[in-house]
Parts: structure tokens; C-alpha cells; sequence
């Protein structure tokens, strides 16, 4: 089944073509994938430099991971990037290594997060090569998917105003370019259909830039260009590849949070499959390809975890570029992980990335943590909203996953470590501040135990 696709899974383009058909691959993903590097840096009191060590890193971490995914993995022409499900976790290990008012060295989370990143990794290993997944996912229905998905951009709103406020007029302008681009010029120029974010980006770095030549933003100002770490950086990285950060250390109570998120994108992985699989003209994927897949996707995590970056998952929107250019090789990913290897050795580039003014950043997250709610929202829908049963189970989960990480960050986890022996109370510190996994838990027990058809729970069409 090609479905009229250019080119299926197995075909090779001329290697000229898939070089381009690759980078546009690579574009596609570049918005998504730095903003994480750029939202934690600054949380984690890294200057410039680091946060170019860390955006190299990252995209180090993609090319492996999308490698392992196309070669050994699914197989299926999908890429990997930095998976915003596990941002809620990973702010809740930042705050506790960073408690504000306190001096630590800048980027002392990292080795937190990196281990469990790894033991993480090895739960989804085993998720994948077991063939559990498709167990779990006869318990996870939208009902609970939805809300817990809500619930990873909504954990994020300290990090869309306050930041966009470094200057309002570069924040507004960049959330309209990227309002206009998406939704009105995509619908007549493929350009914009196929690279919105990025176009928005690099049109109000151009506007900081010029601003700053003609002397209207001074040095210091908010909105101006720092290319100082892009003089500095080298242009290969050598020395600081490996465990750039240190060795990694672990902590139970952040392990299981950052559980939590595998979780969610092993979730979205699944979905991903289906429809990379679809767009390519191959059908629908095999179990067996489902569980390699989710198995690689650990393994690339774990590796993640050893090179500095964070933990991936399959990128949607790269899923939707196949439909786009009816092009589903996975010759052209294989490609395309190559070239992002290449751009995580290149230390100018991960220095310019990071150059990226924070106004603009600010306004970039307004829009991309809005709009993954929204796609929660959508998740939802998949069940029957008419149905008292789902509305209670949905609302519940959502409105305690924002109440109770409020509680444990105002004196709940004082509370708890009062009253619980050393080690669990780390265990439900770290499921309480984290939203995520608070709904998980919430939302599997209720809609298990209340009794409801497949169909009204959305695990089949209405």
C-alpha cells in the first residue's frame, strides 16, 4: 500500500535529493528541540556557553537516538527529539538541587537528571522488548491520556509570561509571527506549511539583530543577541562529549518522577508509529515493530543520558512532514540523524542556537506549551464527552494534578518528610510535585474501577 507516496521505507533517493529531503527533516525539528535546552538552562544558572554545550548535546543525543530508531528500531523513517513530557519532572529535580535563594554550581542538576534518564530508559527497555506495551495501553485510555497531556503544558505557565516579559514587544511579535506563519500563510506557501516555527524565530532574531546594530537595544538589553559563547566555542567539540556534565547520580524519588514521563511518550511513540507507518504507504505496524521501536527508544534514552542531553521521543510534527512531501524513506532520516550528529560536534552551532534572545524565546513558549494542551484537549475528545463518567474522571485527575504540586511546593513536602521514613518520602515528594504523574495515578485507578464500555472510554471509534 504506497498511498501515491514519492518515495516508500525502503527506497533510496539520489543522494543529492535525500541530503535536502534530510535537512528539511532536521528544520522541521530544530524549534522544538532547542526551546527545551533554552527553558532549562537559565533554570539550572547556566551561562551561554553552557547552554550551547547543552543544545549540542541535544542534538548529539537526536542523531543517536533517530539511528538507532530507523535502523534496528521500528525501522519506520521517524525522528527522535527532545520529548516535552518529561519537563515537568525535570523542573521538579531543578528546584530541589537549585532551591532559589541558595548558590549552587550552575548546571549541578544535570548529573541528577542524567541518571535517571538512565534508569528510566531501562524501564522503557524493558517496556518495549517485552511486548507489555500493548498491555499498558489497554489501560491507559484517553480519558487518562488526555488530562495527564493537558497537564504538561499547563505545569509549564511559569515559564511562557514571565519570561516573555524580559521585553513585551519582541515576545508579542514573535507569537504573532508564529500565529501568522502556521495558521494564514501555511494555507498558500509550502514554505510556511513546512517550517512555521523556525521562520518565526529566525524573522525576530533578525528584527533583535538590527535593532541591536542601529543602536536601539544597547549591550545588556534583554532582547539582543549574545554571540559571546559563539566566539568562545570551539568549532568541533572533542574533550566534552562524553558525560559533559559529570557522572550521572541517582536519587529514587527522581527516578520516579522522570518514570512518569517515559509513560507519556512511550504513549505518543505509539501513536507516532501508526501514522508514520500509514504516511509511508506501509499500513499499520507490526507488534513487533512496536515493540523494537519502544525498545530502541530506551536505549537511545539511556545513551541520552551518557552524552548530556534529554531523554527523546518521536517528533509528530516530523511524522507530518512525510505526509507533506509524500517522501517516508527511512534512507532520509537515517540521513537526516547524520546531520544532526554532525551540527552536536559542531560547537558555533549549539553557541548560536543559544544566542537566541530571551523575549523571543518567551513568546515561543506562550505558544508551543498553549498549543500542547490543546492537543490534551484533543486527546480527550477521543472519548465520549457526553458521558458524566469520563467529564468526572478527566476533571478530577486534571484539577488534582495542578492542586497537589501546588500543595507540596507550599509546605507539602516539609509535611511529608515529617511524616514518612527516609527514602519514601523522596518516592511521594516527587509523584506530589509532579502533575503528571499525580493524574497518571488518579486517572488509571478511576477509570479501571469505574465501570465503562471501550467505546465510551475512547479505546474504540464512537
Amino acid at each position: 500500500m504506497r498511498n501515491n507516496v514519492l518515495y516508500g521505507l525502503d527506497d533510496r533517493p539520489p543522494l543529492g535529493k535525500a541530503v535536502v529531503l534530510a535537512m528539511q527533516h532536521v528544520l522541521t525539528m530544530f524549534g522544538s528541540t532547542v526551546a527545551v535546552p533554552l527553558l532549562l538552562g537559565p533554570a539550572m544558572g547556566m551561562d551561554t556557553a553552557a547552554i550551547a554545550l547543552l543544545i549540542s548535546s541535544v542534538m548529539l543525543c537526536s542523531g543517536i537516538a533517530t539511528l538507532i530508531q530507523a535502523t534496528f528500531g521500528s525501522r519506520l523513517p521517524i525522528i527522535q527529539g527532545v520529548s516535552f513530557s518529561f519537563l515537568a519532572a525535570f523542573f521538579m529535580i531543578i528546584a530541589t538541587i537549585h532551591p532559589e535563594g541558595e548558590t549552587v554550581t550552575p548546571g549541578a542538576a544535570m548529573p541528577y537528571i542524567a541518571g535517571a534518564i538512565i534508569v528510566g530508559a531501562v524501564f522503557e527497555i524493558a517496556i518495549g522488548f517485552s511486548g507489555l506495551m500493548g498491555q499498558i495501553r489497554k489501560v491507559l485510555s484517553p480519558v487518562v491520556v488526555g488530562p495527564v497531556i493537558m497537564l504538561i503544558g499547563l505545569a509549564l505557565y511559569t515559564a511562557g509570561a514571565p519570561i516573555a516579559a524580559a521585553h513585551w514587544p519582541i515576545s508579542i511579535l514573535t507569537m504573532v509571527l508564529i500565529t501568522v506563519f502556521s495558521f494564514i500563510w501555511s494555507r498558500h506557501h509550502l514554505v510556511f506549511q513546512m517550517f512555521p516555527m523556525l521562520l518565526a524565530i529566525l524573522t525576530a532574531v533578525g528584527v533583535c539583530a538590527l535593532c541591536a546594530f542601529l543602536g536601539v537595544f544597547g549591550p545588556g538589553h534583554p532582547a539582543r543577541p549574545n554571540l559571546d559563547a559563539f566566539e568562545q566555542s570551539p568549532w568541533f567539540r572533542v574533550q566534552d562529549v562524553f558525560l559533559p556534565w559529570g557522572m550521572p547520580k541517582f536519587q529514587l524519588g527522581f527516578i520516579v518522577a522522570v518514570v512518569a514521563g517515559y509513560l507519556a511518550s512511550m504513549i505518543e511513540s505509539f501513536g507516532d508509529y501508526h501514522a508514520c507507518k500509514q504516511m509511508a504507504g506501509g499500513g499499520d505496524p507490526t507488534p513487533e515493530e512496536i515493540s523494537r521501536g519502544i525498545g530502541c527508544e530506551g536505549i537511545g534514552c539511556a545513551l541520552t543520558g551518557i552524552f548530556g542531553g534529554f531523554s527523546s521521543t518521536s517528533y509528530s510534527e516530523n511524522v507530518g512532514l512525510i505526509g507533506l512531501t509524500k517522501v517516508g524513506s527511512r534512507y532520509v532520516v537515517q540521513i537526516g540523524a547524520l546531520i544532526l550528529i554532525l551540527l552536536g560536534l559542531f560547537g558555533k552551532f549549539g553557541a548560536l542556537a543559544a544566542a537566541i534572545p530571551q523575549p523571543v524565546v518567551g513568546g515561543l513558549y506562550c505558544v508551543m506549551f498553549g498549543l500542547i494542551s490543546a492537543v490534551g484537549i484533543r486527546q480527550f475528545a477521543r472519548a465520549d464527552l457526553s458521558s458524566d463518567r469520563n467529564l468526572f474522571i478527566g476533571g478530577f485527575a486534571l484539577f488534582m494534578g495542578i492542586s497537589v504540586p501546588y500543595y507540596f511546593a507550599n509546605g507539602g513536602s516539609e509535611a511529608v518528610q515529617a511524616t514518612f521514613i527516609d527514602g519514601l518520602d523522596d518516592v511521594i515528594n516527587a509523584i506530589g510535585q509532579t502533575g503528571m504523574a499525580v493524574a497518571a495515578i488518579l486517572g488509571v485507578a478511576l477509570d479501571n474501577l469505574i465501570p465503562g464500555t471501550r467505546r465510551e472510554r475512547g479505546l474504540e471509534p464512537q
